[in-house]
């Protein structure tokens, strides 16, 4: 059955589920590989903003970034809580097949993937975040006053400036690694 085909006799779950079809329609024969990665990046999306928004609520009330424990216990947290979202979303929207499949077992595999991910991504974030932070905060600085003029930047700004870019780039390269290892060991079975 051809993928247009396929997706014809499915239901549209949500609004985002026609846009991705209709990007992932445009590569023909990997259709439906392009559909689970659009699916997957969503998915990873979402996950972004749960770890994104754990870590800058975290930082801002109970665990600021005054010492590497607190950036790398913050980073911890909100990375758990994004691994139960995106197992979720993923499991019953990227591959909803997989359900067929043992939940405890699925998610043992993917969260032996996302620990692999996190604790290289955990690692980045220790070793950067002070140096970004340093880096970045005086091409910031013009932006922040723009908001609070006569802003003066303390070491604490600046190690949450450098935790969130180096997040950032730590979440980008991670999802690659995410994708690719569930697709051939969390989800394999899934076409």
């Amino acid at each position: 059955m051809s993928y247009l085909k396929a997706f014809a006799v499915r239901t549209i779950r949500n609004p985002l589920d026609g846009i991705v079809f209709a990007i992932a329609s445009r590569f023909g024969p990997r259709s439906q590989s392009v559909e689970q990665f659009l699916k997957f990046s969503v998915v990873g999306a979402i996950g972004f903003v749960v770890d994104f928004g754990t870590v800058f609520v975290l930082q801002a009330t109970v665990l600021p970034p005054i010492n590497d424990l607190n950036v790398i216990i913050a980073t911890a947290i909100a990375f758990t809580l994004a691994i139960v979202s995106n197992f979720t979303w993923n499991r019953y929207w990227t591959y909803p097949k997989s359900r067929t499949g043992s939940a405890r077992r699925q998610l043992v595999q993917f969260t032996i993937i996302s620990v692999v991910g996190g604790v290289v991504r955990t690692k980045w974030i220790a070793l950067a975040y002070l140096p970004l932070g340093a880096l970045l905060m005086p091409t910031a600085l013009p932006v922040i006053e723009i908001f609070r003029p006569g802003y003066v930047p303390s070491p604490v700004a600046e190690a949450k400036l450098g935790t969130m870019v180096a997040q950032f780039i730590g979440v980008i390269v991670v999802l690659f690694w995410n994708f690719f290892a569930n697709r051939l060991w969390t989800y394999r079975h899934v076409k």
